[in-house]
């Protein structure tokens, strides 16, 4: 996870990059290990195909500069209206170890049809978790940020062992 203060040059790094014309505006920017997902207002007068078929060579250049400086693919998406669209972003394997009872909840979802296997179901547990404790999550993060500007205040402990 990187702090509010990476986050905002890195939406600051996209903003000056994107030619004017790309988005109606920048939506955000959000980053992750493996990843960096931008989104943005498509024009009024443009569909998602035609914005995404218009703006492909000019989105392609910027990601492959991003992709160099900051070692993480790009993803690109609009929102129109209140739908939000994105193209050709990653699906990352996580691995996880899951007790018999954690592994029923998963194969109760598979059984009644509302996941195919149980990577799907567990995929269908984090996004309901997500959507049901969005609130909560963002508080957590800013806690996290908080916590990285305090240690970053603290002593130097490398530069003290050295002494």
């Amino acid at each position: 996870m990187i702090t509010a203060e990476q986050s905002e040059k890195l939406r600051t790094w996209f903003a000056e990059r994107l030619p004017v014309d790309v988005y109606e505006s920048l939506v955000s920017v959000t980053v992750d290990r493996e990843e960096i997902t931008v989104v943005g207002t498509v024009p009024a007068s443009e569909s998602v195909k035609e914005f995404r078929e218009r703006t492909r060579e000019q989105r392609v250049e910027v990601a492959r500069e991003a992709e160099e400086l900051y070692r993480r693919k790009v993803a690109w998406g609009v929102r129109s209206g209140t739908e939000t669209t994105l193209f050709t972003h990653l699906a990352v394997p996580v691995m996880t170890r899951l007790r018999q009872s954690e592994r029923q909840v998963l194969d109760t979802l598979v059984a009644a049809g509302v996941a195919r296997s149980r990577a799907d179901a567990l995929a269908w547990c984090v996004r309901l978790v997500g959507e049901n404790t969005d609130a909560w999550l963002s508080e957590l993060r800013d806690s996290l940020d908080k916590v990285r500007q305090v240690r970053d205040q603290g002593p130097d402990i490398q530069k003290s062992q050295s002494e």
